[in-house]
């Protein structure tokens, strides 16, 4: 059996309540004065941010300087970063994920690179879909790797993780960056902000809020905002994409790269006594995607986003537990332990909408024009 966690402990979980009812909800005079005593670090933060925005971007290459172009790799390929302002899950990995088999449909050959949160090593280091672990590159990453089928390369510094890449997979010839958008030494060709139904929370910068760079009034022209909701949730211009969890499968069909249902395999499911666990940002959004798909759960059970999943959060005797992608990444090489609990993998999907698609093919046409001259 994989061993049972203990869950989060209620100093823990009460912490959580505070930090999301002062982010994330309504403000409220209670709220406000935890808020106001916080302020001074949030300024702290935002001032440290820009400074370091500042410093990097003084240091960035010349863009009319072909010499500095070649040696920063700008040259080379165009590069398209994927990241948020705030802090948590508001679909980046999706987006990702969409992006690449838009890509990979126009005729490009994409590459990944991520900083691969909670690996022990801050050195760049390629992923192998088949090879590597969640616990050495990232749980991200893998998914990445092993869904997108593509070169991923991990690195807490992104250039090194770029030039990395590029030495080891010479076809590609446009570079995403996961969850990069403050990685500001960076050179980035194009920015994809993705903002969730959440938006930007209580606007306040951390700690005091979710925020972990100030937004702008105007959309800077070399940044595109998606909203993964379905809706705006800013007054800024955006474009409005779909997500669904779209099937179903066992972990053991999952794990051996076998297709997925076509009609999603959700009947599968019907009038089994189901249980869900999570360990993403927002686990109480895949909850809620799980009951729109008509199924009854019994138990839900939310761990801290990117949890290495060595125990397991529910009861012994559990017969059926559905899971992420992203956390089955992590259960696959010890699904063996798990019993008679039977696995089961919902796969989120993104669907990107035509006018932003659109819109990134003619930005990338130009990108494409702009490299070549450069070369």
């Amino acid at each position: 059996m994989i061993p049972i966690a203990p869950g989060l402990s209620k100093l823990e979980t009460w912490v959580r309540s505070v930090v999301q009812a002062l982010w994330w909800q309504p403000l409220r005079a209670r709220s406000l004065a935890c808020l106001m005593l916080a302020a001074p670090l949030s300024w702290l933060y935002r001032a440290a941010a820009l400074g370091h925005r500042l410093a990097t971007r003084a240091q960035a290459p010349n863009p009319l300087s072909a010499a500095q172009n070649r040696r920063a790799g700008r040259a080379r390929v165009p590069t398209i970063v994927v990241g948020n302002w705030v802090v948590g899950g508001a679909g980046k990995t999706p987006t990702t994920l969409a992006l690449l088999n838009h890509l990979q449909r126009t005729g490009w050959s994409p590459g990944v690179i991520s900083r691969g949160y909670g690996r022990g090593s801050r050195t760049a280091q390629a992923v192998n879909p088949r090879l590597s672990v969640a616990e050495e590159v990232g749980d991200e990453p893998l998914l990445i790797a092993q869904r997108g089928r593509v070169p991923v390369v991990v690195g807490q510094d992104r250039c090194a993780a770029r030039d990395l890449l590029l030495s080891l997979a010479p076809e590609v010839d446009i570079v995403l960056a996961d969850d990069g958008l403050q990685h500001h030494r960076l050179w980035r060709d194009l920015s994809i902000v993705v903002v969730d139904e959440r938006g930007v929370g209580n606007g306040w910068c951390l700690p005091a809020g979710p925020l972990r760079q100030s937004v702008p009034r105007h959309l800077p022209l070399d940044t595109l905002l998606l909203y993964s909701a379905g809706e705006a949730s800013l007054a800024l211009p955006g474009y409005c994409a779909h997500r669904q969890l779209s099937a179903v499968q066992p972990l053991s069909d999952w794990a051996a790269g076998r297709s997925w249902p076509s009609h999603g395999g959700w009947d599968a499911l019907k009038g089994l006594e189901l249980h869900a666990a999570a360990a993403i940002a927002v686990p109480e959004r895949f909850f809620a995607a799980l009951r729109h798909q008509g199924l009854e759960l019994a138990s839900t059970h939310a761990l801290p986003d990117h949890d290495p999943w060595h125990t397991a959060p529910w009861p012994h005797g559990i017969r059926e537990v559905i899971v992420t992608e992203k956390d089955a990444v992590k259960l696959a090489p010890r699904a063996a332990r798990a019993g008679n609990t039977r696995l089961w993998v919902a796969r989120l999907d993104l669907g990107l909408p035509v006018d932003f698609t659109q819109v990134l093919d003619r930005r990338l046409v130009a990108l494409s024009s702009l490299h070549a001259n450069k070369a």
